[in-house]
């Protein structure tokens, strides 16, 4: 017992260089040196204080190590990067201190109930899976053991444009239909002919995403990606990752000669050529100002979701908890608000869910279990995230999600 605070200290260390992109770029934390009077043999996860088993974890932070010493070093640099300096991802982060809890006492926390209803389906919590590209570029069936854990842990699922396992396989294994994350391709006729798939699977939502059309500036995934880019052929094919747009499962069967995904010329002009063709529900992802809720709402969308693609978009410097409070003011409970972006604790959905949002993304953090051990790792994520929700909920008193206000929070500094 005597080793439990130098244990702790080394944990908080390890997990610091987790997050560097430079310490990647050498090894992983394990190519340093060990604390001193530490070792591998008197930690209770395993060498170097690295978790062996998804019931090890105590908070989703533990993953993250475990998946980087598995993971393809370029799949891993390409999911824990930003762009330009990093400043956003850490932003998306930071934010979260100094927003504080106002909790209220003596309401019976046994009662507390998590669940939440989107678009007439029902949920265990207002936690979901955010659309990310390539999964099974961090576990041999990738999607798949995503969607067997948001099964069992009764969770909102939503699948990239640029997955690695077509939708049909996703939506079987998941027991329900995904909601659709679209990079729409630059020409009409190939927009129609995926979406005219998405419908015939089953999925009646789809997410446009608009925070990404140009490209980004991916320096830190350069820096710190594999410099020999042979072994990525199994991976993507001919080129750099991630190859090809031609080449992705779910634009097999359709002409993607000169065409690009996403559109760079999209706009509200194309906008409506989609609402008016699409006759799911309609979701806006990448979102963050009151003038561009504004326009969603007057061109049709049935939910924004507010988010910079998880700092890999714009060098925006700002924080979708930021951005959060302005939209939810403009929509005016009109339409439902989401959010992702650096959510990582339950006390951090608590604060989205105060501030107005519906429900609540995460992306690395399930890479990271899905990483780690495959479906046992993402279950695990998901039960953590759940737990310490409900945990924060009882403690301050709200005893169902709608019951959350920005009166249980207080910032200090003038934020939001």
């Amino acid at each position: 017992m005597t080793n439990t605070p130098l244990l702790l200290a080394r944990r908080e260390f390890l997990r610091f260089l987790a997050t560097s992109p430079y310490v990647a770029a050498a090894g992983g934390i394990g190519a340093f040196i060990q604390l001193p009077g530490v070792s591998a043999q008197n930690t209770p996860t395993g060498a170097a204080g690295v978790i062996t088993n998804p019931e090890s974890a105590l908070n989703v932070f533990d993953f993250e190590e475990a998946a980087h010493r598995k993971v393809n070093p370029g799949h891993w640099a390409y999911m824990a990067s930003g762009v330009d300096d990093d400043a956003t991802l850490r932003a998306n982060r930071e934010i979260f201190k100094r927003v504080q809890l106002r909790p209220r006492r003596l309401h019976d926390a046994t009662l507390v109930d998590t669940r939440v209803e989107l678009f007439g389906t029902t949920y265990n919590s207002p936690i979901f899976l955010c659309p990310t590209g390539g999964e099974r570029g961090f576990y041999m069936d990738g999607e798949l053991s995503v969607a067997r854990a948001a099964a069992a842990r009764g969770t909102l699922q939503c699948l990239s444009t640029m997955t690695s396992t077509p939708i049909e396989e996703v939506n079987k294994a998941l027991g329900r239909p995904v909601w659709y994350q679209l990079y729409a391709p630059s020409k009409w006729s190939a927009c129609e002919q995926l979406l005219r798939r998405v419908e015939a699977a089953g999925s009646t939502v789809v997410l446009l995403t608009v925070d990404n059309t140009t490209g980004r500036n991916s320096e830190t995934y350069r820096r710190t990606r594999p410099q020999d880019l042979s072994t990525c052929a199994s991976c993507h094919g001919p080129g750099e990752p991630p190859g090809p747009v031609s080449v992705r499962t779910m634009f097999k069967g359709i002409d993607m000669a000169g065409v690009r995904a996403p559109n760079p010329a999209m706009d509200w002009a194309f906008v409506d050529q989609l609402r008016k063709f699409w006759r799911g529900k309609l979701i806006i992802k990448g979102i963050d100002t009151h003038e561009d809720a504004r326009l969603a709402l007057e061109h049709g969308f049935d939910g924004i979701l507010v988010s910079n693609h998880g700092g890999r978009a714009t060098e925006t410097l700002r924080s979708t908890l930021e951005a959060l409070p302005e939209v939810v003011d403009e929509v005016a409970n009109r339409i439902p608000v989401f959010v992702d972006g650096g959510f990582r604790r339950g006390t951090d959905v608590f604060k989205a869910l105060a501030l107005g949002a519906k429900a609540v993304g995460i992306g690395r953090p399930f890479l990271w279990g899905l990483g780690a051990f495959g479906q046992a790792g993402v279950d695990r994520v998901i039960e953590i995230l759940q737990g310490e929700l409900k945990l924060v909920m009882g403690n301050c008193g709200t005893r169902t999600v709608g019951d959350i206000t920005r009166s249980y929070i207080a910032t200090p500094e003038g934020k939001l």
